[in-house]
């Protein structure tokens, strides 16, 4: 599996505070089939030109130093969308060095002119991957469709496909109508991992699905090709409960 999305670099944003909270999530994804994994801290776009990245360079450095050869460490950026026309073209703001760049919305919501800040960026060069659509008030999934025709891949968080509300519902609904390009941990030095996600979508007989979600299509984005389209699948209320015990969510 290949996680694009975690808050593993110890003490440079609100994930795991230290080297040793960080090594133990390692241990449990590498246990779990993680063969890559994207470190991605928080970063608002209107801070990108006055930011000094040395000290999280350092401590990614003595991660990697401390870590185990499985799962391969890189880096990128959660980026907040908190003010538009940023450019995200430069580099070291992409994941693993593609033209993919991770990015979410404030917490208030979906902004005013979403999609046309998101075609900017397309347009710009870069793949906007946008985090957790299912988090974002006002999303729905007529939203998330217009978003992916301007070239946007939509990645949900495993998590959120366990939860009530609307949060949950609108995940499990953008799962259910093929909305959703690949999923992601998020982990911030917790419990969360993808290996659950997998295993559940392998009991449902959705192999195919399962690859793309977990692998295929993170791997197709850190080498700069086009993610596939992942087929619906149709989730019972039965079925979330299976998925919260394979997360250790019950």
């Amino acid at each position: 599996m290949i996680d694009i999305h975690a808050h593993l670099i110890p003490a440079v944003d609100d994930g795991s505070p230290s080297v040793d909270v960080s090594l133990g999530v390692l241990a449990r994804f590498e246990a779990d089939g993680v063969a890559r994994l994207v470190c991605t801290p928080h970063l608002r776009a209107s801070r990108i030109h006055e930011f000094d990245e040395s000290v999280v360079a350092e401590q990614f450095a003595a991660l990697v130093a401390a870590a185990p050869a499985t799962p391969a460490l890189s880096r990128g950026w959660e980026i907040m969308l908190d003010i538009p026309g940023v450019d995200l073209r430069a580099p070291w703001l992409a994941l693993a060095g593609s033209s993919a760049v991770l990015v979410e919305f404030p917490h208030s919501g979906v902004p005013t002119g979403a999609t046309a800040e998101l075609f900017r960026l397309r347009m710009s060069g870069i793949v906007p991957v946008l985090a957790h659509p299912e988090r974002y008030i006002g999303c729905t999934p007529e939203l998330v469709r217009e978003w992916k025709q301007v070239g946007v891949v939509m990645q949900l968080d495993a998590v959120a496909l366990t939860v009530g509300g609307p949060m949950g519902k609108l995940a499990r609904t953008l799962l259910a109508e093929g909305l959703a390009d690949c999923l992601s941990s998020d982990n911030h030095g917790d419990d969360r991992s993808l290996g659950g996600a997998r295993q559940w979508l392998l009991e449902l007989d959705a192999t195919e699905q399962a690859d793309l979600l977990t692998s295929t299509n993170a791997g197709r984005l850190l080498t700069n090709r086009p993610v596939l389209p992942v087929a619906p699948i149709e989730v019972h209320k039965g079925l979330v409960g299976r998925l919260r015990a394979l997360l250790g969510r019950t």
